[in-house]
């Protein structure tokens, strides 16, 4: 029982390390590595929190681990990729830097994450994944077959704008659903909307033979839109009830 209940975080140790070797590819310019690498952390980062509960092996110690795993993995590398693309497309300097602020907003999520009670079925903020994932896949999309999102990243406009309003939605107070679900949840019915748009997505994608990077990258574009939708079309209704 000793050993089972170090599962968890043995997976979780597993998430750190993926992020950090992303990390040293990232700084090597090694952009696909570390594209694959912060795909093993996403894998890793679901499977910790899924045996957790299949063995009921919760701990302090562990909800703290992932904290500072998924910083590695989902705020750094995402930041650092950005960066050395901004690098290669000529842009030094002062400007290069500002996708590191994903890094700092990222600790900042998670930090409130971990003492906010109001996320326990659903997010409030973009979660720190689907942030990683939407620069990873953007860049991996980029540089093995979109060409009009690589001429778009060469640009020394676009990555810093992304990296500013990505930032922002990370310590914002969008409600944004996650994928526990639960009886008579309002957010039910959403979900299933989104894995039929997934779907679509994944279809689209394969029957005109674009690179799978682009189902992530349309997969979690769709994700943030559709919270945004949501929540404006619920700050609508308020405004209109008082």
């Amino acid at each position: 029982m000793s050993i089972i209940k170090h599962i968890p975080n043995t997976i979780t140790s597993m998430n750190l390390l993926c992020g950090a070797m992303g990390v040293i590819f990232a700084l090597q310019g090694e952009l696909s590595i570390a594209f694959y690498l912060m795909l093993a952390s996403a894998v890793c980062d679901f499977l910790d929190g899924l045996t957790a509960r299949a063995l009921k092996a919760y701990s302090a110690v562990g909800k703290e681990l992932d904290s500072l795993a998924d910083l590695i993995s989902f705020g750094l590398l995402p930041s650092l990729m950005l960066h050395r693309r901004l690098i290669e497309g000529g842009l030094t300097g002062f400007w290069s830097y500002i996708p590191l602020i994903i890094c700092i907003f990222s600790a900042l999520r998670l930090a409130k994450f971990n003492v906010d009670d109001r996320q326990s079925e659903n997010f409030l903020g973009l979660a720190t994944p689907a942030c990683a994932l939407w620069c990873g896949s953007l860049i991996y999309a980029a540089d093995h077959s979109v060409m009009s999102l690589a001429n778009l990243l060469h640009g020394h406009y676009f990555i810093p704008i992304a990296s500013v309003i990505l930032a922002v939605l990370l310590v914002s107070e969008i409600p944004m659903f996650s994928f526990k679900f639960k009886k008579d949840s309002p957010y039910n019915r959403v979900r299933k909307y989104f894995l039929i748009i997934v779907a679509a997505i994944a279809v689209a994608t394969f029957a005109l033979r674009i690179n799978w990077a682009y189902i992530i990258l349309l997969t979690v574009t769709s994700y943030i839109t559709l919270n945004l939708l949501m929540a404006l079309f619920s700050l609508r209704i308020v405004r209109k009830n008082r």
